[in-house]
């Protein structure tokens, strides 16, 4: 029983979900202008800084609930696509630490595409 694939697919997605949740919080209670300085650095409107709370707070509730795991999962995954794009503009350089310095966002990355991939497993509310 514990040694079951929907175990790991409950681990993921909640492993997921918080993580990103917290980030979402942060934004939520110190807001987003940051996002918005960097999209207008790209020249893009700063109203787009929004759908931040949609990939960061909505998004990770929904895919540790395991409700839409699979459509909530593109959301984030997209988000964090573009959150790659600002902030380091897909460069493959190091941080001072040896890794890839946008590692992080690339593992949520990863993970939301394992989720989709996925699905939410019998743990999820609507499991499939």
């Amino acid at each position: 029983m514990f040694l079951s694939p929907d175990i790991a697919k409950l681990l993921l997605r909640v492993s997921l979900g918080v993580l990103i949740l917290f980030h979402g919080i942060h934004k939520v209670i110190y807001g987003v202008d940051g996002v918005k300085g960097m999209l207008s650095n790209v020249g893009l409107a700063e109203f787009f800084a929004n759908g931040v709370y949609i990939g960061e707070v909505i998004s990770p509730i929904f895919i540790i609930l395991g409700l839409y795991a699979r459509v909530a999962s593109l959301v984030l995954a997209f988000n964090m696509l573009v959150a790659i794009f600002l902030a380091y503009g897909f460069s493959f350089s190091l941080s001072k630490y040896g890794g890839l310095g946008m590692e992080s966002p690339l593992i949520f990355f990863i993970m939301s595409l394992v989720v989709f991939l996925l699905g939410s497993g019998r743990y999820g509310v609507n499991s499939k």
